[in-house]
């Protein structure tokens, strides 16, 4: 589930710095009321810890976690 989130966390920072890229325009300094606003660097903190968390999935093996969410659990938990 976290790798859910931070992946989708990444999505909308990569398409915020596309459009910084292709119309000069930071939606996350728009709504965050500039780009040294609380709210914006609340949000590219949180943007950033997601990418950090998204290098763990470069080196995990795919299969072994695809393996793992299929095994069913134990009721002994």
């Amino acid at each position: 589930m976290l790798d859910k989130i931070a992946l989708t966390l990444l999505i909308i920072g990569g398409l915020n710095w596309g459009s910084v890229g292709i119309f000069q325009f930071d939606l996350v300094g728009f709504i965050g009321g500039g780009q040294n606003g609380v709210v914006s660097r609340i949000i590219y903190i949180i943007v950033g810890l997601a990418a950090v968390w998204c290098i763990s999935l470069l080196f995990r093996d795919s299969h072994d976690t695809i393996m793992d969410n299929r095994r069913p659990r134990s009721a002994e938990g």
